[in-house]
């Protein structure tokens, strides 16, 4: 078995995930960013190296979507058990093996993408400090060196306080050979 740390948003508990607590079953779907996306960066030991063949899947719920058929997205489905979306363009051959390195994170407004099922066995509330990008600017970004984590043992479904998500730690069944 594997365990990986997953960053869940806020927003995205608070529109469409179901609070989760320690020894839960939870399945999620992954999508792995580079870890500067996630809070301004600054993550090492939650960071995940996944290798693999990717894989492309529709990337729409049903809707039709602007041209009709949604558009394309790149996974990595590793022998691990651990499936991952990942950002950015796919790979032009389908099934090339890949390494990539980044911050997993729940993506509840991808599509339809493949779960990662698994049982959690750590969370960490995130705080984090916000300031303007400017004087007066309404646009905030994230203070570097202003996180902290605080061991839970369920998840929030309703963030504030400084709060901006949760980190779990996702242990992963290996896939049967």
């Amino acid at each position: 078995m594997a365990r990986w740390w997953v960053f869940y948003a806020d927003w995205q508990m608070e529109c469409c995930g179901t609070p989760f607590s320690v020894g839960d079953e939870v399945s999620w779907p992954l999508l792995l960013l580079s870890s500067d996306e996630v809070l301004g960066g600054g993550w090492y030991e939650e960071l995940s190296k996944l290798s693999g063949p990717v894989e492309t899947v529709r990337d729409h719920d049903g809707d039709g979507g602007e041209d009709g058929d949604g558009g394309v997205v790149a996974t990595l489905r590793g022998d691990d058990g651990l499936t991952a979306a990942l950002s950015g363009e796919p790979p032009d051959e389908p099934g090339q093996w890949i390494r990539a390195v980044g911050m997993l994170t729940v993506e509840r407004h991808g599509g339809l993408w493949p779960e990662t099922a698994g049982t959690v066995r750590a969370i960490r509330v995130v705080r984090q400090e916000f300031a303007a990008t400017d004087p007066g600017s309404r646009t905030l970004e994230p203070v570097p060196q202003s996180r902290s984590l605080e061991t839970a043992d369920s998840s929030p479904k309703w963030f504030g306080e400084g709060r901006c998500g949760v980190l779990a730690e996702l242990e992963v069944p290996d896939l049967p050979t």
